[in-house]
């Protein structure tokens, strides 16, 4: 759905590749089920056994790296800054992750996990957005950070 002053409510994977210049096996969001502008959004990552970091994180017990969920959460705030950008009639050129702070990993994520992703702004000053992050699988904290990104507009 589009709206003027929201830009979209969710999007779906099409709409992410359009976002982010991020491909498989660097993806890390499936889909955003939730966008309120660049104010919050929710996006969603379900892991699976067949990804390639799998066959060394560990094979005998394999863990999704926390590295990967700061990195989702990233593309989740960077793929609603592009969308909120579109629906004021700017492109971005680029998205560049810019910071982490307070990164804190509470529990394993494994294959067969849906990972949420809850960013909500904290700041915005020009072409610089700072997030609040919280993964969730199954309504519990697996692991939270701050972000910031910055837009290069053309």
């Amino acid at each position: 759905m589009n709206d003027a002053t929201t830009g979209l409510e969710a999007a779906d994977i099409v709409q992410i590749l359009s976002y982010l210049p991020h491909r498989y096996p660097f993806l890390l969001i499936d889909r955003i089920i939730e966008m309120k502008g660049d104010e919050s959004c929710i996006g969603i990552k379900n892991v699976t056994y067949n990804e390639p970091q799998f066959m060394g994180h560990f094979p005998s017990r394999p863990m999704f790296p926390g590295v990967f969920m700061i990195e989702g959460m990233a593309q989740t705030a960077g793929a609603m800054c592009v969308a909120s950008k579109l629906a004021q009639k700017a492109r971005p050129k680029e998205v560049y992750f810019m910071t982490i702070d307070k990164a804190k990993f509470r529990k394993p994520v494994g294959p067969g996990d849906t990972v949420e992703y809850h960013m909500t702004k904290l700041a915005n000053r020009r072409n610089m957005w700072w997030y609040r992050g919280e993964a969730k699988v199954n309504g519990v904290l697996v692991c939270e950070a701050e972000v910031s990104a910055m837009l290069v507009v053309e």
